[in-house]
C-alpha cells in the first residue's frame, strides 16, 4: 500500500515564519487573500469565557485602564479549569459565564476589524502548559538555551537530506501539518517510522509559534504558506462534536461581560 505519509522538498517555512514581524507592512500588497487565511484558521476551534451572548469575560492588565483583553485557550481543559477558578474567586461572575468554542478564523477577523479602534478588545492567547513545556524541551535539546516560550506552540517536522518537511495527503492535496499537540504530531512520526524507517532515521520535531505563523499568512504569499494545515488537538475536536445542535458555538463575541 502506498503511504500517505512522506517527506517533501519544501523548506523554508520556518524562517519565514521566525521573520514574520520583519515582513509585516513591507509585504502586504503580497499577502494571501484574506478569505484563503480563514479557510485555513476556520477549522481550528479555540475557546473562551463568555456570557449566553456569546460577549467574553475580558479583563484589564493590572486592573489599570488600558484595552480590554479577553483570554483565548487553546485548550478546553484549561479554559474549564480558568472557570472553575473563578467559580471560587468570583461567584457572581461565574455564574453568568461558560466555556464558549469561537473559531481561530473568527478571532483573526476580529483582530483585523478592530485594528487601530481605540476601545478595540484585544485577544491574548492562552497556551497549553504542557505543549510550551514541551517546546521548551525540544529548543533546548537542540541547542538554544531558552526559559521562556514566546507565543503559543505549534509542532512540525523535518527531515531527510534537504530537510524536507513531513507531509501527509488530504484529498487531493499534498499538505504540511502543523500540530497544536506534540504526542499528536508523535502519533503520525511513528507511522511514518513503520511505513519508511530508512528516511524516518533523522526527522526531528520543530517548534513554531502559532502568532508568527498567522502573522506570515498576512504578509506574505509565498506557495509554500498554501500547504499548512493547522491540526487541532483531538480534545478540541471531540469537545465541539459534544455540543447538542440545540447548544451551537458562539462564533461572534458581542459587547465584553463585565471584567474579572
Amino acid at each position: 500500500m502506498k503511504s500517505l505519509v512522506r517527506l517533501s522538498a519544501t523548506v523554508g517555512l520556518v524562517s519565514s515564519v521566525l521573520a514574520g514581524s520583519v515582513l509585516a507592512g513591507a509585504m502586504q500588497v503580497l499577502a494571501i487573500p484574506t478569505e484563503q487565511i480563514l479557510q485555513k484558521l476556520r477549522p481550528v476551534p479555540v475557546f473562551t469565557i463568555a456570557n449566553n451572548q456569546g460577549a467574553p469575560l475580558v479583563a484589564s492588565p493590572n486592573g489599570e485602564k488600558g484595552p480590554a483583553v479577553a483570554g483565548v485557550f487553546i485548550s478546553q481543559k484549561d479554559a474549564q479549569a480558568f472557570l472553575d477558578s473563578l467559580k471560587t474567586r468570583s461567584p457572581e461572575i461565574a455564574k453568568n459565564v461558560q466555556v464558549v468554542p469561537i473559531s481561530l478564523a473568527e478571532i483573526f477577523q476580529l483582530n483585523e476589524t478592530n485594528k487601530g479602534k481605540p476601545d478595540k478588545l484585544e485577544f491574548a492567547f492562552v497556551p497549553s502548559k504542557q505543549q510550551v513545556d514541551s517546546a521548551l524541551t525540544l529548543l533546548n535539546k537542540s541547542g538554544q538555551q531558552v526559559k521562556q516560550f514566546n507565543g503559543t506552540p505549534i509542532f512540525v517536522a523535518r527531515g531527510g537530506k534537504d530537510k524536507g518537511y513531513l507531509t501527509i495527503q488530504q484529498g487531493n492535496q499534498t499538505v504540511i501539518p502543523m500540530f497544536f499537540k506534540k504526542e499528536e504530531l508523535q502519533v503520525l512520526l511513528d507511522r511514518f517510522k513503520q511505513q519508511q524507517p530508512a528516511q524516518a532515521a533523522n526527522i526531528e520535531i520543530q517548534v513554531l509559534n502559532l502568532e508568527g505563523v498567522m502573522e506570515v499568512l498576512k504578509t506574505k504569499n509565498d506557495p509554500q504558506l498554501n500547504q499548512i494545515v493547522l491540526i487541532p488537538s483531538q480534545e478540541s475536536i471531540d469537545f465541539v462534536r459534544s455540543l447538542s445542535p440545540q447548544q451551537p458555538a458562539q462564533n461572534k463575541p458581542a459587547t465584553p461581560a463585565p471584567k474579572k
